[in-house]
Parts: C-alpha cells; sequence; structure tokens
C-alpha cells in the first residue's frame, strides 16, 4: 500500500514558497488595512493573508525592489522615518505607498 501526502497548501502559501529565497524569505501574516505585502530591514517580506493570489506575485516583485533599494543603501527607514538618498520623510505626515514618494517610483515602474 502506498502512502501519499495531501498537499494542504493554499494558493497563497504555493506562491509564497516558491517565491521565496534564503536571502529574502518570505512570511504570510495579517498586515495593517490596505497593505498587502511589505519589505522589513532584516530582507524579508511578509504578504497579507487576505492579498488576492491574482495580485500576490506582483506585490512580492514590487517588495522586492524595496530589498534591492535597502540592499544599496538608498532606503531605510525606522518607526518614524524613511530615509532616502540621504534624505529624511516622516512617516506621521506622508501617504506611504503613493506613487509620487520616490523610492515607490522606482519599484512600480519595475514591479
Amino acid at each position: 500500500m502506498a502512502f501519499r501526502m495531501r498537499n494542504n497548501l493554499s494558493a497563497l502559501d504555493k506562491i509564497v514558497a516558491d517565491e521565496s529565497t534564503p536571502e529574502t524569505p518570505i512570511y504570510i501574516k495579517k498586515l495593517d488595512e490596505g497593505v498587502q505585502a511589505e519589505a522589513n530591514n532584516d530582507g524579508s517580506i511578509f504578504v497579507d493573508s487576505d492579498t488576492p493570489v491574482s495580485e500576490a506575485k506582483t506585490a512580492i516583485s514590487h517588495e522586492r525592489v524595496h530589498i534591492d533599494q535597502m540592499n544599496r543603501g538608498d532606503l531605510n527607514y525606522d518607526e518614524n522615518y524613511v530615509y532616502w538618498k540621504g534624505k529624511k520623510y516622516s512617516r506621521e505626515t506622508m501617504n506611504e505607498g503613493s506613487k509620487k514618494l520616490p523610492w515607490e517610483k522606482e519599484a512600480y515602474k519595475k514591479q
């Protein structure tokens, strides 16, 4: 008699597993309302558990651009500020994710 493992991964789990690398691990978790994915200073990417499967690869691709920007030293952030090429932007007053922000322009263009 053969043993058969059941593949209980959701479609989003499969995308995350396929896209994750040792250098850029990707995790599914609940993120803030309206946020599909986020790049982290440690090189990881979080994908919101409610991200539609049809949009997951694009969201991951977008966040990979931010990981690259951080690795180049162009982008960094902390709880209060985003730092882009030596300029400091207050997170309190910005519309994070806006296509008008310089780091977002590059990410939207390359995603």
